[in-house]
C-alpha cells in the first residue's frame, strides 16, 4: 500500500467496525502510536491505529487486516523496549489500552482475570484489597499493561525469588490470525490436558495471536516482612561478587539489585531523593520472611556483601525507606533519558558469570568510547546496561550500536541470552540468530507458519526465520 487510494478501503472498513472516533488516521497520531519506546529500531508509521474496547472488535481488526492484505500490531501502553509494538509498512497498530477492566477476582482459589490493557499497579491494588498479591513486577509496573507483561514474558525485581509472568498465568483469551477467539489454559491449581498452549503464547509477542484477557494466580498478601539490605560498592564488579556469593550461599533474596552511580546521580538530580553521593555503585537486597528467619537471611546477605569488599553495608525496615531505596531503581532509566537517547540492553547470564560479565561491560563502553549505565535483576543475572549517545550526535549514536553488539556476543560467550524479559522485538533479532540453532529458528517457524500462515500478526518480530 504506497497510495491514499490503497489506504481508504482500509480505513472506511475499520470504521465500519469500530466507532469512527477510535479510528486514528491523523499524522500526528500514527506517528504517536508508530513505536515503542525503542526508538533505535526500526518503525513506520500505521495505516491507521485502532483503539478497540472490546474482543469482538479485535478479531474485526484482524478480519478486516486479513482482508485487505494489511498487518496487524497488537499494542498494550508502548512501555516497551526492544521494538516489540513498532509499526510496520502496511500496519494496523491495534491498541487494547481501552481494554481496562478487571474482570474477576476469586479470593477462595487465588485467582484473578484481568484485560489486557489493565495497568501492572492497577491489578496489584486489586487484588490487595483482598489480601492478595500479584508478584511480577517490572519496573515499568506503574506504567505497563498485563497484556503486554504476557506478551513478553516481563519480569522484575521480586523475579529472583517469585518468578516471571509466565509464573502466574494459568489462561488466556486470544484472538487467532484466523479471527478465531480461543480460551487457552485453566482455573485449577493443577492441569495437563495438551500441549501447553498458554504457555506458548506467553513470550511470543504477539506473532501467534492477540492476549486479550490473562488468567493469573495470586499467593496471599500477608506474612512478608521486608527488610532492606544495602551495600556500598568501589566498583560495579565489586558488587557483581557479591551477587555471585550471596547466590553461591543459597540465599533467595525477594530482590537483589544493582545500580550504579551514573544512575544514583542521574535519578537524584530529576527526583531529589536524597539518594547517597560519592557512591561507585549500590546493592540493594530486600528478604522478606517474617521474624527470626527474615532477620537471618538479611544478616547471611550482609556478611556476603561485607566479604565482597562492601565499602559500608546498611539495614532498612522501615517501609518508607525501602520504597525509597527501590524507587530509584525503577526511576533509574526515564532518568537517563533525560540525558540523551538510551539504548537498553536485556541480557542474562549464569549467576556466577555476573561479575565478569560487569567487567566485560565496562570494557566495551571504553572500548567504543561511549557512557553506559549499568542497573540490574543482579539475582538471576539479568543485567540492564544502559547505553546514552548525546542527542544528535550521530557518531556517538554508531559506537552506541557497536558496543551494544560487543555486549550481545559476550553476553552469548559466557553462556547467556540475548534478553531475559524485554522480549526479541527488532532490536535482538542479530543476537536472537545466533542464539538459536538453524533447526531451533525452524521449529519457531514452523509454530508460526501453523499459527499464522499468511503473517498477518506483528510480521517481522521475536525471531528470524
Amino acid at each position: 500500500m504506497t497510495s491514499t487510494a490503497h489506504l481508504d478501503p482500509v480505513r472506511e472498513a475499520l470504521r465500519a467496525a469500530v466507532p469512527a472516533e477510535r479510528v486514528l488516521t491523523g499524522d500526528a497520531e500514527r506517528e504517536a502510536y508508530s513505536h515503542d519506546d525503542a526508538e533505535w529500531a526500526a518503525f513506520a508509521p500505521p495505516v491507521a491505529v485502532v483503539l478497540a474496547e472490546s474482543t469482538e472488535e479485535v478479531a474485526a481488526v484482524v478480519r478486516i487486516a486479513a482482508a485487505h492484505g494489511a498487518s496487524v500490531v497488537p499494542r498494550g501502553a508502548g512501555t516497551g523496549l526492544s521494538g516489540g509494538a513498532n509499526a510496520t509498512a502496511d500496519s494496523i497498530v491495534l491498541s487494547l489500552e481501552r481494554m481496562n477492566r478487571v474482570l474477576e477476582i476469586d479470593a477462595a482459589e487465588r485467582v484473578a482475570v484481568a484485560q489486557a490493557g489493565v495497568l501492572n499497579d492497577a491489578l496489584r491494588a486489586a487484588v490487595a484489597e483482598h489480601g492478595l498479591w500479584y508478584p511480577p513486577d517490572p519496573a515499568s509496573s506503574a506504567i505497563s499493561t498485563i497484556g503486554g507483561n504476557a506478551a513478553t514474558n516481563a519480569g522484575g525485581i521480586c523475579c529472583v525469588k517469585y518468578g516471571v509472568t509466565r509464573d502466574y498465568v494459568l489462561g488466556l483469551t486470544v484472538v487467532l490470525a484466523d479471527c478465531e477467539i480461543v480460551r487457552l489454559g485453566r482455573r485449577t491449581a493443577k492441569g495437563v490436558v495438551g500441549y501447553d498452549l498458554t504457555h506458548l503464547m506467553v513470550g511470543s509477542e504477539g506473532t501467534l495471536g492477540i492476549i486479550v484477557d490473562v488468567t493469573v494466580r495470586l499467593l496471599p498478601l500477608a506474612g512478608r516482612q521486608e527488610r532492606a539490605v544495602v551495600g556500598s560498592f568501589a566498583s560495579v564488579r565489586d558488587a557483581g561478587v557479591a551477587v555471585a556469593a550471596i547466590s553461591a550461599a543459597g540465599v533467595i533474596p525477594s530482590a537483589l539489585e544493582i545500580v550504579d552511580g551514573t544512575c544514583l546521580r542521574a535519578v537524584d538530580e530529576w527526583q531529589h531523593l536524597g539518594l547517597p553521593t560519592g557512591v561507585d555503585t549500590l546493592l540493594l537486597a530486600k528478604v522478606d520472611e517474617p521474624g527470626d528467619a527474615g532477620e537471618g537471611a538479611a544478616e547471611a546477605v550482609a556478611e556476603r556483601m561485607r566479604e565482597a569488599g562492601a565499602l559500608g553495608v546498611e539495614r532498612a525496615t522501615d517501609p518508607d525507606e525501602v520504597a525509597r531505596l527501590f524507587l530509584a531503581r525503577r526511576l533509574a532509566y526515564p532518568a537517563l533519558e533525560r540525558l540523551g537517547p538510551v539504548l537498553t540492553e536485556d541480557i542474562c547470564v549464569p549467576r556466577g558469570a555476573v561479575p565478569e560479565m560487569l567487567e566485560r561491560i565496562e570494557a566495551a563502553a571504553s572500548a567504543h568510547d561511549v557512557t553506559i549505565a549499568n542497573i540490574a535483576h543482579a539475582g538471576d543475572g539479568n543485567l540492564h546496561p544502559l547505553i546514552i549517545a548525546p542527542e544528535g550526535d550521530e557518531a556517538a549514536k554508531a559506537r552506541a550500536k557497536t558496543a551494544f553488539d560487543t555486549i550481545v556476543a559476550d553476553c552469548l560467550a559466557l553462556g547467556g541470552t540475548v534478553t531475559g524479559e524485554h522480549g526479541v522485538g527488532l532490536l535482538k533479532l542479530p543476537g536472537a540468530a545466533e542464539e538459536l540453532s538453524p533447526r531451533v529458528r525452524a521449529l519457531h517457524t514452523a509454530v508460526k507458519h501453523a499459527l499464522d500462515p499468511a503473517g498477518l500478526l506483528n510480521p517481522g518480530k521475536a525471531f528470524t526465520p
